[in-house]
C-alpha cells in the first residue's frame, strides 16, 4: 500500500497550505466550538483543500480530520489542518499542519508543518524521521533535572485541570523548567529535536499527535497513555511522549498524583 504512494507530493500539498494559513480574511472568521475551543475558517479551508489533494494522491484512502466527522476505516489521512488554533488567532506564531497516515492502526507516515518558519518534520515507519529533509539523530536522553517539560492544562474542560496541574507542580519541582507550547504536535516534535524533553496531557485527540509520534518513535522516544497503554488512534487519550529518562519520571509522578 505505501510503497505505491508518492510521499513528496503528500509533502508539498501540506507545505502549500502556507497561504491559506496566512489569509487575513479567512483567520477573520472565527466560530466557537467550546470553552476556549475555536475553529476558523483557515481549519476548514485547509481541511477541505487537504482533501481534495489527498483524493488525488491517493484516491482509495479515507480521511480522519478535526473538523469533519467521517467513520474510521483501517487505512486513513488523520489531520489537523491547525494544531493549535488559538495560538493562531492570538498572532502567536506557534501552529502547525498535522497529516499522519495510519494504516491498521499503525502510523506509517507523518508530516508535521510549521508555515511561521518552514520548518518541516517528516517520518517513514522504520526508516528514520527528518527535518527540513535531513535525518534526525536519536533525541538525547537527559537525565530529569535538566529535562524541559511541556504540558497541556485542559484549557477546553478548565473545570477538569487540577490534576494537570498537581502533576506539573511535582514535575516542576524535579525538573529543569515547564512550557506551554500550546501545540501538540510541534511539542513532540520538539522532543524527537531535543528541544525539550517530555510531554503530558489530561486528554488530547488523534490529530493532535498521530504524524509526530512516528517522529518522536523513529528518534528513540517513549510514548503511552497515563496507564502505561500504547497510544491508539481512534479515540481521545491521556498521554505521556517524553525521551526514556523522562518518560519514566513523568509516568512515575503521574501515577503518583493520580493515585492520591
Amino acid at each position: 500500500m505505501t510503497s505505491s504512494i508518492n510521499f513528496n507530493k503528500v509533502i508539498e500539498a501540506v507545505k502549500s497550505t502556507k497561504d491559506i494559513v496566512f489569509d487575513d480574511e479567512l483567520l477573520s472568521i472565527v466560530n466557537i466550538k467550546g470553552e476556549a475551543d475555536f475553529v476558523t475558517a483557515v481549519d476548514t479551508k485547509i481541511s477541505q483543500y487537504l482533501k481534495k489533494k489527498l483524493s488525488i494522491i491517493t484516491p482509495n484512502i479515507d480521511f480522519m480530520s478535526e473538523e469533519e466527522e467521517n467513520e474510521i476505516k483501517s487505512i486513513r489521512w488523520i489531520l489537523d489542518p491547525i494544531d493549535g488554533t488559538t495560538n493562531l488567532i492570538y498572532g502567536y506564531n506557534i501552529s502547525s499542519v498535522s497529516l499522519a497516515l495510519c494504516v491498521n492502526e499503525i502510523i506509517e507516515f507523518g508530516v508535521v508543518y510549521n508555515p511561521f518558519n518552514d520548518d518541516i518534520y517528516t517520518a517513514y515507519k522504520g526508516k528514520g524521521a527528518f527535518f527540513n529533509g535531513k535525518r534526525m539523530p536519536e533525541a538525547p536522553n537527559r537525565e530529569f533535572k535538566k529535562c524541559i517539560i511541556e504540558f497541556g492544562a485542559g484549557s477546553t474542560n478548565k473545570s477538569a485541570s487540577k490534576t494537570s496541574f498537581e502533576i506539573a507542580e511535582r514535575v516542576f519541582n524535579e525538573c529543569l523548567d515547564l512550557r506551554r507550547i500550546c501545540s501538540s504536535a510541534l511539542s513532540i516534535c520538539y522532543i524527537a529535536q531535543g528541544r525539550i524533553n517530555g510531554y503530558f496531557e489530561k486528554r488530547i485527540k488523534p490529530w493532535d499527535y498521530a504524524a509526530a509520534s512516528l517522529i518522536l518513535d523513529e528518534c528513540g522516544g517513549k510514548m503511552s497513555d497515563w496507564n502505561g497503554n500504547y497510544i491508539q488512534f481512534k479515540n481521545a487519550t491521556s498521554c505521556i511522549f517524553a525521551t526514556p529518562n523522562a518518560y519514566e519520571k513523568l509516568y512515575r509522578i503521574i501515577n503518583e498524583v493520580c493515585d492520591e
